[in-house]
């Protein structure tokens, strides 16, 4: 003991791994141009969908969320559906025009998630999303 000529050297280590699942839902709105006109803040939700272990669902507000919209915006939302508290996620929320007049857009706001980081979903109900999606 106390010999350092006899001392052998170990060598650690430690690794985290944090697991991510992928998923996607289509939300289809058939006759969205008759959703138009509906007022801020009546919304047409989809179903329930599940991806991670927590249910979820998609909010879509054709003239806006809130009042102060006055209805030039459309909002979209994702809440979690599920219970569950501290829920990390990142998002895509995209928006198609299929109407087939030649109009065809797409609206996706990812690129801005993955500059902030995953959003923690608090508790059910919580929503993540954009007031003025376009």
């Amino acid at each position: 003991m106390g010999n350092s000529e006899n001392e052998s050297s170990s060598t650690t280590s430690s690794k985290s791994v944090n697991e991510t699942v992928n998923g996607s839902h289509r939300f289809t709105i058939k006759g969205y141009s008759l959703a138009k006109g509906m007022g801020p803040g009546k919304c047409i939700s989809s179903d329930v969908f599940t991806v991670g272990g927590y249910d979820w669902a998609i909010y879509f507000y054709p003239d806006g969320k809130n009042p102060e919209d006055s209805s030039v915006y459309v909002s979209v939302f994702i809440a979690l559906a599920s219970e569950g508290t501290d829920v990390r996620a990142l998002f895509e929320l995209t928006l198609v025009d299929q109407s087939g007049k030649g109009k065809h857009k797409v609206h996706s706001h990812f690129d801005r998630a993955l500059e902030s980081g995953p959003y923690t979903l608090k508790y059910r109900g919580s929503m993540w999303g954009y007031k003025r999606f376009f």
